[in-house]
């Protein structure tokens, strides 16, 4: 009974207020797990690590499930998700033997796996082998991992279940029963959303309301089925099986104005032997309470992908490549500043897009063949095709560019800022949130075109575009500060304000004797209500499994709100 309430207690997976973009759930199941027991099969349990500092420590762990290789887990990770940080996490599956805590010599590792946070959400669904130690394959175990955010930013519902005259199952007393309720994917498979606690020897349980997110409930698609099971708890695990009942989250709203929504619990094999069979008992929402509204990571799990492009400083002012004392210097024992903060960044944007390929420009160089002054070209030489494979790609055609070109000048940004902008605009006739994109300009000093710049960004700002500004050397950035309107609305030269605050302006030399998390951190931390601003100003939800702004909803009677999580990054 305790592995039951332990693992699913009401309210486990909803914290108090938190000051981060949004709390994700994760749900863990796992399949072909080794078999370490002689006479049964194995007891996993899953545990998450977090990395914090270089050190891995312990954040939570699932319920342990009796003999059983292919364990579907109640338990509920909850985990505060940052976009600008790259969350790294480990998975490890026990084998328990005993109550003691995991780790000891008695319990068998059967398996585990290392990824960030940022490549399960934006996947959605993760699935992975697990390995023992030293890289070797656990057999064909694998783990999958279920992303689903929660809180308030992406909308919850409370549900009150309460069932009368149900079977007893009990010889010398009456069942014991608990409700599951699973989510039936779009193929075919069962995702279990919630467990209730037992009630112990009651025919007539009340469970205690709990709280769920729509997209856990029914991935936000009011009509997807659910299939919710009564079973009457053993101990040893061999539930007995009480009765069924599909429901949908449209039905569960008719209920209002004192009335309740019922639903018959019925048992397939009495139903075929049993002649006046009528059900096993009556199964009862009695209450529904609902919160909406659509956040960063609706997007994300919605199927947005973040599109990166890097535009690098190639003027003069950088002092010649070949020079020690250059920015662009090729140190072959230390990345210089525009590496650096290209990878910082480039590596926390590389987990929202799936293809991993990523636009690479330059500007304020003479290019060949012929060499004239260029602002805007690609560093790969290929203007059919700007992108490159991976961070890495971005890495090594900017060290393959740098003997090709000759540093010039001046420094003018707007054009690859109208370039991206102009890019982006052909997003918006999708009229989906399909792409976002996010544009690193990396610079030595204050740009020459700044009335040209100042346009560009209002224009920019009407579209679905972020831009990152980072100083790179020890030049006077005062004038770049004007970029970004965290002191002030910004204005075109004729006096019109951007739409959004796109911009974040910093110098590398505020982080340099910092981590390059640091910069990323600070760089990316606007992002995400960039996003959401961008999208709900446009009236643009999430794709689906998120439901379209003009689908059909029955919410008569239903405490209620619709509104964008704007305002919500640390």
């Amino acid at each position: 009974m305790n592995d039951i309430q332990d693992a699913t207690s009401p309210g486990a997976a909803l914290g108090g207020p938190v000051a981060c973009v949004s709390k994700v759930e994760l749900r863990v199941a796992c399949k072909a797990l080794l078999d370490r027991d002689t006479l049964n099969k194995s007891d996993p349990c899953v545990i998450l690590m977090v990395q914090n500092q270089g050190q891995w420590t312990e954040l939570d762990r699932t319920e342990v499930i009796k003999s059983n290789l292919h364990p579907v887990f109640a338990k509920v990770f909850t985990l505060d998700y940052y976009f600008e940080e790259a969350q790294k996490l480990r998975f490890e599956v026990y084998d328990i033997h005993g109550t003691h805590s995991i780790g000891t010599r008695d319990d068998d590792f059967l398996g585990g796996v290392e990824c960030t946070l940022g490549q399960i959400v934006a996947q959605k669904k993760m699935v992975k082998p697990l390995f023992l130690k030293y890289a070797k394959y656990a057999g064909k175990s694998a783990i999958t991992v279920h992303a689903e955010e929660i809180s308030g930013n992406n909308g919850y519902v409370e549900l009150f279940f309460c069932a009368k005259k149900l079977d007893d199952k009990d010889l010398f007393s009456k069942s014991d029963p608990f409700l599951e309720i699973y989510r039936i994917n779009d193929d075919g498979t069962e995702q279990l959303v919630h467990r209730t606690e037992v009630i112990k020897n009651n025919l007539n349980p009340v469970w205690e309301p709990f709280k769920v997110s729509l997209i856990s409930l029914c991935s936000c698609d009011e009509d997807r089925k659910l299939k919710c099971l009564v079973w009457d708890y053993d101990s040893r695990g061999k539930h007995d099986f009480i009765g069924e009942f599909y429901a949908t989250f449209r039905e569960m709203q008719k209920i209002g104005g004192g009335s309740k929504v019922t639903w018959d619990c019925m048992n397939p094999k009495y139903k075929l032997k049993k002649k006046n069979y009528k059900n096993s008992g009556v199964v009862i929402l009695s209450d529904l309470k609902l919160h909406r509204v659509y956040s960063f990571l609706d997007y994300i799990m919605g199927g947005c992908q973040i599109h990166f492009t890097v535009a690098i400083d190639f003027t003069a002012s950088n002092g010649d490549p070949r020079n020690s004392c250059s920015l662009h210097y090729i140190n072959p024992y230390q990345p210089n500043e525009y590496l650096k903060a290209l990878i910082a960044v480039g590596e926390i944007c590389q987990d929202y897009d799936s293809d991993k390929r990523f636009s690479a420009l330059g500007f304020g160089a003479r290019i060949p063949p012929n060499y004239e002054v260029s602002h805007d070209f690609a560093i790969n030489f290929n203007p059919e095709d700007d992108e490159c494979e991976e961070i890495q790609g971005v890495v090594e055609a900017y060290q393959n560019c740098l003997p090709k070109i000759q540093l010039y000048g001046p420094t003018n940004v707007s054009p690859i800022i109208s370039r991206i902008a102009k890019l982006s605009a052909g997003e918006e006739t999708i009229k989906d949130a399909s792409r976002y994109h996010i544009l690193l300009i990396l610079t030595d000093g204050v740009v020459t075109d700044m009335a040209d710049t100042r346009e560009a960004i209002v224009r920019a700002s009407y579209q679905p575009l972020s831009i990152i500004i980072v100083g790179v050397g020890n030049a006077d950035f005062t004038d770049m500060q004007i970029l970004d309107g965290d002191d002030g609305v910004l204005r075109s030269p004729k006096g019109e304000p951007v739409l959004r605050d796109i911009v974040q302006f910093v110098p590398f030399r505020d982080f340099k004797t910092a981590s390059p998390a640091a910069l990323a951190k600070c760089v990316l931390a606007e992002v995400p209500n960039q996003v959401v601003e961008y999208y709900s100003h446009k009236a643009i939800c999430p794709m689906p499994p998120v439901p379209s702004c003009d689908s059909p909803t029955s919410l008569a009677n239903t405490p209620t709100e619709s509104l964008p999580a704007v305002g919500t990054t640390a």
